[in-house]
């Protein structure tokens, strides 16, 4: 997730990149050709800019709207998740019976937790996990999990087989069961509606056709100028290119929060804070720090 303070003129400038520079290029070239050329017995045509202008800044607010309503989905979607994660783990460590020999149990409960939060992660990111969480998880499952297509769900499926355990043993009665099976529904939730954005992209016309009319606009726009503006053409095309640009390349990043690049949910910082709420949960006092922004990118 890019930081509100990286919001600078130079770094929105590198942002939009060489269509910009092509852009300026393509306008001055217009501005000579018109300006230097003879053309007595040509005329521009007079191009409906102000029309095709709004029809196209309304294609793109539809577009961008609709890619910024998947981005924050998929953050409030984290969100309880990151609620439910410290509601069980509360529960796991104070709901079941503080006990000797149901301490390393509800312990256990907390570590595959914050397991499954990293898995979930590296999951919607389309990486490997298991490196991950060997730390939370035995030697034995996680042998188990390479042959795994769903990670994270086999994660969930196995600590609702620790809580019928922990309810076999009479340490946990029913309605204390029922609160943190009720939590695991609630994370299966969440999970199945991140894979819903995750595996359901924008339609192809979505992200296809703005650019293209972006471009055919920035190309039309100096021919239409170029008339009443002369030498001012390129100075006029290139900040309404700008614009124009800039919108159409934040709608195409906004539209897929999960592929790790730097306009994505931030998971790195939000399941990174999943675990020191959860270690600080369990009494353990080297929890990791939290995700520091990288150049003004919070991963």
């Amino acid at each position: 997730m890019v930081l509100p303070e990286s919001a600078r003129l130079h770094r929105m400038l590198r942002y939009i990149g060489w269509p910009l520079v092509f852009l300026f290029l393509w306008d001055v070239a217009v501005t000579l050709a018109y300006t230097y050329i003879p053309h007595p017995e040509f005329e521009l045509p007079t191009l409906p800019l102000p029309l095709l202008g709004s029809a196209l800044a309304l294609f793109l607010g539809f577009r961008n709207n609709s890619a910024y309503q998947r981005w924050w989905e998929a953050r409030t979607l984290w969100g309880a998740m990151v609620n439910a994660s410290r509601s069980f783990g509360r529960e796991a460590m104070h709901l079941i019976d503080r006990r000797p020999d149901s301490e390393a149990l509800r312990h256990a409960l907390v570590r595959r937790q914050i397991g499954y939060v990293h898995a979930l992660r590296c999951h919607l990111r389309r990486q490997d996990c298991l490196a991950e969480i060997g730390d939370f998880l035995p030697a034995g499952e996680i042998a188990e999990l390479r042959e795994v297509a769903n990670v994270p769900n086999a994660i969930l499926n196995g600590t609702a087989a620790l809580l019928a355990t922990a309810a076999e043993r009479g340490w946990v009665d029913s309605i204390r069961r029922v609160q943190a099976e009720r939590l695991l529904v609630d994370m299966s939730n969440a999970q199945g509606g991140m894979e819903r954005i995750k595996n359901t992209p924008l339609p192809r016309g979505y992200d296809y056709f703005p650019t293209l009319f972006v471009q055919l606009f920035c190309v039309l726009l100096p021919i239409g100028l170029v008339d009443s503006l002369t030498i001012y053409t390129p100075l006029a095309s290139t900040i309404v290119g700008f614009m124009l640009l800039a919108m159409d390349r934040v709608g195409a990043d906004l539209q897929n929060p999960f592929e790790n690049t730097a306009h994505d949910v931030p998971l790195t910082s939000i399941t990174r804070t999943i675990q020191i709420d959860l270690e600080h949960l369990r009494g353990e006092s080297a929890a990791p720090a939290p995700v520091k922004p990288v150049e003004n990118v919070l991963w």
